[in-house]
């Protein structure tokens, strides 16, 4: 498409440079634009030096061009794209649990760490309270706490791990499909996403879903592509975890049935342009002849088209077996289940899909602001260029991105599954750019951007959620000496919100053992809570493992957790308190959310003779 003379070339690149300067300042100048729940950059940017940010910019961009000319990254693609991934989200490792979702994870595990793997599997559902959640997720951080301990460090390892093998599958998806520039640009081009990086360290079962649906659409293409046992067993396998990760993720598996009829559909077409046995033309020598085999076996080897079986029976034989013992596996387990799923799939029906419409995001925050616009613009261009190739390929990740958009899925938490396919659509409409350099300096403008709007705009403004007083709360609990730590929680008087969900995340931050006695009767009427987003948070059900005292020895501690930092105390909350001495308030807020979450800790010594 470019030019390949030096002139042209550095005109290209002052011009992809100005156009990053301008989109980010663009979006700055429009920002109340952006409706994002969490992340809104009419939220996130108040009180940011502007100045300051669009220095960062500069030096970022500079960045970009002398590293644009280094080829390393595309010759060790696996390891750089691996390596970039975790390196980047090991900086939101200091982000606090801004989405109170993390308290039934965290809960659910901890009852697998306490009471082992037959408890969760025999509870999940009944005594373990599951909400809309399926058991897959919390089941492996549940692992990682028993074999690694409870930690939330150790939480984040294994989602960051699992963030950056996406990158990775990413890759290997472009290759598989096109070939390994348009894989590796698609991998690098997911690192353009912000607000991916918010949600990467955090105990929610979205980053674990990406991956498990991302893994399923690989080894289903390589199953269908090459066959065998392995390959199959697999595709059966990540077929089984995709579905016990989250619910949302079962209506993107129709991408399945699109990747088998692209198979197909090439498939028939590859026989008919079958190489017949050739022979040499009348008339002319052997050696010739054997010169148009070779050509004619390279450039269609053992029957295939591209790398491809262009058999199509083969293609729908192996996706029959994957979805079959898929399913079977599946089957068991629902039936097993069965009164727990059917309540999950009302409580979506009737609760949860009439609710995303009130709870929704728009496009625009989706895919100009929480996503970097050169990704969207390179997505849409893309469609052009596949229509005009032909390319039925193309259909596998413009499914998912085309059901999105038709079904006006507007909550950029229920779409993270597809994000990965809509990197492969803009790397795919990237690879117009012929010079390599180009290709490079405009990709990289794509993720600087990103990795400066995340670390010096998400981050800080997430540290400054009310949500950090947990995590502060925990670390000074650890610092004192003291075992026996009470928690008792104030409801809030002008928010919906059921305080008590805080106690599964100030445990997650804290080492020490606590207790806690959930009373029941503050609940509102059930007419007050039927429609509002955190319903959950009042069906809550306080776990038999707080409801114990774990020690007696050292200081008394209480913890107060209340909504407001004026809030007064109930009667018998300050008869609790007597004696005591307050040691520390964490009250920490930002006035955008309309709930917080305050901390109060209040401590005794005990009587020395």
């Amino acid at each position: 498409m470019f030019s390949h003379n030096s002139s042209n070339k550095n005109s290209y690149l002052l011009l992809i440079s100005l156009l990053t300067l301008v989109t980010f300042l663009t979006l700055y100048i429009f920002r109340a634009v952006d409706d994002n729940r969490l992340t809104s950059w009419l939220w996130a940017f108040e009180g940011v030096d502007i100045t300051l940010i669009l220095l960062i910019f500069v030096v970022g961009i500079i960045f970009a061009y002398f590293a644009a000319k280094s080829s390393f990254p595309e010759r060790k693609p696996v390891l750089f794209l691996f390596s970039t991934a975790f390196a980047v989200s090991m900086f939101f490792w200091r982000e606090p649990e801004v989405i109170i979702d993390a308290s039934r994870y965290f809960t659910q595990a901890k009852h697998l760490e306490i009471y082992g793997i037959r408890y969760f599997i025999s509870e999940w559902g009944r005594d373990i309270k599951a909400w809309t959640d399926l058991p897959l997720v919390p089941f492996l951080f549940g692992l990682v706490f028993k074999f690694f301990g409870e930690s939330r460090i150790h939480i984040q390892i294994f989602t960051t791990s699992l963030f950056s093998l996406t990158a990775v599958l990413t890759y290997l998806i472009g290759k598989t499909l096109w070939d390994k520039n348009t894989g590796f640009f698609a991998a690098l081009l997911l690192l353009g996403m912000p607000y991916l990086f918010t949600q990467v360290p955090l105990m929610l079962v979205d980053i674990p879903t990406m991956f498990f649906f991302t893994l399923l659409i690989f080894v289903f293409i390589k199953a269908l592509s090459q066959g065998g046992v392995w390959m199959i067993v697999c595709a059966s396998a990540s077929l089984f975890l995709t579905i016990f990760s989250k619910y949302s993720a079962w209506l993107m598996l129709s991408v399945l049935v699109v990747i088998s009829m692209v198979y197909v559909i090439e498939g028939i077409k590859g026989s008919r342009h079958r190489p017949v046995q050739l022979r040499p033309p009348f008339g002319e020598t052997s050696r010739r002849g054997e010169r148009v085999l070779l050509k004619a076996e390279r450039q269609n080897p053992e029957g295939r088209i591209q790398g491809t079986d262009v058999r199509p029976g083969n293609y729908t034989y192996r996706a029959a077996i994957v979805m079959l013992i898929g399913g079977i596996f599946t089957g068991i387990v629902i039936l097993y289940k069965l009164d727990v799923i059917s309540e999950q799939v009302n409580l979506l029906i009737t609760y949860q899909k009439p609710g995303l419409r009130r709870w929704g995001e728009g496009f625009i925050s989706t895919f100009f602001y929480q996503i970097h616009p050169f990704i969207t613009i390179a997505s849409l261009y893309s469609v052009y260029v596949a229509f005009k190739k032909r390319d039925l390929k193309y259909l596998i990740i413009l499914w998912l991105v085309l059901l999105v958009v038709v079904l006006q899925i507007k909550r950029i938490r229920y779409i993270l599954i597809i994000l990965p396919m809509l990197a492969l659509m803009a790397s795919y409409g990237l690879q117009v750019i012929k010079d390599g350099e180009l290709r490079r300096f405009a990709a990289l403008c794509i993720v600087v951007s990103s990795f400066i709007v995340a670390i010096f705009i998400y981050l800080p403004f997430l540290q400054k959620m009310s949500s950090v007083n947990l995590k502060n709360a925990g670390r000074f609990l650890n610092a004192i000496k003291a075992e026996n730590i009470e928690v008792v929680t104030i409801p809030s008087v002008n928010h919906l919100v059921n305080p008590a969900v805080s106690v599964p995340i100030l445990d997650m931050f804290t080492e020490k053992d606590i207790y806690y006695q959930y009373d029941s009767g503050s609940s509102p009427p059930f007419e007050t809570i039927k429609k509002s987003p955190l319903r959950f948070t009042w069906e809550y059900k306080n776990p038999e493992y707080y409801t114990k005292r774990k020690g007696s020895e050292g200081d008394k501690v209480i913890v107060v957790i209340s909504s407001e930092l004026e809030q007064s105390l109930p009667n018998y909350i300050a008869e609790r308190i007597k004696g005591f001495q307050i040691s520390k308030i964490f009250g920490t807020s930002i006035r955008v959310f309309r709930y917080a979450t305050i901390v109060r800790i209040y401590h005794q010594e005990q009587d020395t003779l």
